[in-house]
């Protein structure tokens, strides 16, 4: 069941309850989230914070782990990451990283890229924070409670995240083949795992110009498969670019493998995978036709 939104006069109250002076006028309300309501609003003092208000109480728990995660991570990262001064069950406050996003949806929906995907400077600075970020030493986060698989547990999820999305759902025999076949190869996958953060996109950074500065929403860190921070790159630049951002991540002490281009290649494919279970874990009509539209798209 899905809480209601908070309208600004019960933010700023609950801010308020919080120790934060928030001036009302000042809140802007982002809806996007799926496991929050997001505001952004300035205190009296002039400093901005963001606000974040759980729409379901089974978000918490995972809050938790996010929290003790991004404290254990800040001191080892050049990247800002989210500071939680205010962290309880009902809201979780830190102050507005430096930066500003590199991709946002407008009021139609559509994406608006405020950077060069394609630049050089780009696939520097993501081939650093990467490199910085999965040589990590995972003890230094365990403690956190994330998520931690082997590379054999990491192949086995996917297997059976696949195979449960196959039978809950009519999925394009292609895509079943492809996908076996992947699963199948071991060439694909990874021997070793790294402190990953999982869903590292555009609207994710934080950036200045083409340099990220900030990353936010550590909700799906765990120890996994490194490839899952490069598999939305991957997907949106040219093989020239990613090459380069691979090869600046080397430099910088980072590994790959032989397939490991192919591989996030692999894992980009199975988006409608993770849509479909989400569907299936909220049971909402709209996301169960996207998913069944994803995973069976018609020629």
């Amino acid at each position: 069941m899905q809480m209601h939104s908070a309208g600004t006069a019960a933010i700023r109250d609950l801010a308020s309850s919080h120790g934060l002076d928030i001036v009302l006028e000042t809140i802007t309300v982002n809806e996007l989230g799926l496991d929050f309501q997001v505001a952004i609003a300035e205190a009296v003092d002039g400093r901005s914070w963001v606000l974040r208000i759980p729409r379901r109480p089974d978000v918490t728990d995972r809050a938790a782990v996010e929290g003790r995660f991004l404290r254990s991570i800040a001191p080892h990262l050049s990247v800002a990451v989210p500071d939680w001064q205010v962290h309880t069950d009902d809201l979780i406050a830190y102050p507005l990283l430096p930066g500003k996003p590199g991709l946002t949806i407008d009021e139609q929906g559509q994406p608006q890229w405020h950077f060069d995907l394609e630049s050089r400077e780009y696939a520097e600075s993501l081939g650093d924070f990467l490199a910085e970020l999965h040589s990590v030493d995972p003890s230094v986060v365990r403690p956190s409670g994330i998520a931690e698989y082997s590379p054999a547990e990491v192949r086995q999820r996917k297997s059976d995240d696949i195979a449960r999305v196959v039978a809950e759902f009519d999925v394009a025999q292609s895509l079943r083949e492809r996908w076996a076949e992947w699963l199948d190869d071991d060439s694909y996958w990874p021997e070793w795992t790294t402190v990953t953060h999982g869903e590292v996109y555009p609207a994710h950074q934080l950036m200045d110009g083409e340099s990220n500065l900030s990353i936010l929403d550590w909700t799906t860190a765990a120890i996994g498969d490194p490839a899952r921070d490069f598999m939305f790159h991957h997907a949106s630049v040219s093989t020239e670019v990613f090459d380069a951002t691979i090869k600046r991540y080397v430099d910088k002490g980072g590994r790959i493998w032989p397939k490991f281009a192919e591989h996030c290649g692999e894992l980009f494919s199975t988006s409608p995978v993770e849509l479909g279970l989400y569907a299936l874990q909220t049971g909402d009509a709209g996301h169960i036709e996207a998913a069944k539209a994803q995973l069976n798209p018609t020629e």
